[in-house]
């Protein structure tokens, strides 16, 4: 097998996924995913993703997305997995305790004695996209929003804007999340993710927007030419150049 072996595994708020990807960022085989539970410990997310990886061939290196802020592979926040029953519903205190400055990395490094890596899932997800020119800033549309900014492809610090007053008194996570899409429908959603991709124009003064994450599919909108959707495995990327420090393989193609 191709080596070195990079296990990509993205945390969500509905699913847990992982793949392998060979040296080119080629994927070895299909992702696994099962759904995630709630409540959550720290514990609970790494049994689960020990039965996750389980079955799949041996990798020589780890890749984690995580939705949240992350810090030298330490949980800052984890604003899904403190509820007692998923997004949307009350934190629980002791949750909170636990997953405060939870050390993923190292937990995950004990259960496969691999080189772990943990990032925020915007900012992995854009470290496979961005071309490295001006601000390129990567939004997520899933559970929650996710928002990572780039300039000329170096990672900017991880600037939580899904928890910042976006309209009408509501955050962005409030308005443009899950919950919020199956409450108002679809088309009034559309309206509300054109209004961030304006805001977040203003706000960061872009050169690219990346549009990704499990909604992008619901889009329904005429994308100016600076605004493109991101592939899910185009994202998948990131778990690679989290640790190769070089160009995802489209730029590559396109120097030579």
């Amino acid at each position: 097998m191709e080596s070195p072996v990079t296990l990509a595994i993205d945390i969500g708020g509905t699913g847990l996924k992982a793949s392998s990807l060979g040296p080119a960022g080629n994927m070895l085989h299909d992702r696994v995913r099962t759904p995630t539970t709630y409540p959550l410990a720290p514990s609970a997310l790494v049994s689960a993703l020990e039965q996750l990886v389980a079955p799949l061939p041996s990798f020589d290196r780890v890749s984690v997305a995580f939705p949240g802020v992350v810090r030298r592979g330490c949980v800052l926040t984890a604003p899904h997995f403190v509820t007692v029953s998923g997004p949307g519903s009350r934190n629980d205190p002791a949750l909170v305790a636990q997953w405060n400055r939870f050390d993923l990395g190292a937990a995950l490094d004990a259960v496969w004695h691999k080189p772990v890596r943990v990032l925020n899932d915007a900012d992995l997800q854009g470290l496979g996209v961005v071309r490295g020119e001006g601000v390129e800033v990567v939004i997520t549309l899933g559970t929650g929003l996710g928002t990572a900014c780039f300039e000329d492809g170096r990672l900017g610090p991880h600037l939580e804007l899904a928890h910042h007053p976006f309209h009408k008194g509501e955050t962005y996570n409030e308005q443009l999340g899950d919950a919020a899409r199956k409450r108002i429908g679809n088309k009034r959603w559309n309206k509300r993710v054109d209004r961030a991709i304006s805001t977040l124009r203003a706000l960061t003064m872009f050169d690219h927007l990346y549009v990704g994450g499990g909604n992008v599919k619901r889009l329904a909108l005429d994308l100016p030419p600076d605004v493109s959707t991101i592939d899910p495995d185009e994202g998948l990327l990131g778990g690679l150049w989290l640790w190769d420090a070089r160009p995802p393989a489209h730029q590559q193609a396109e120097s030579t």
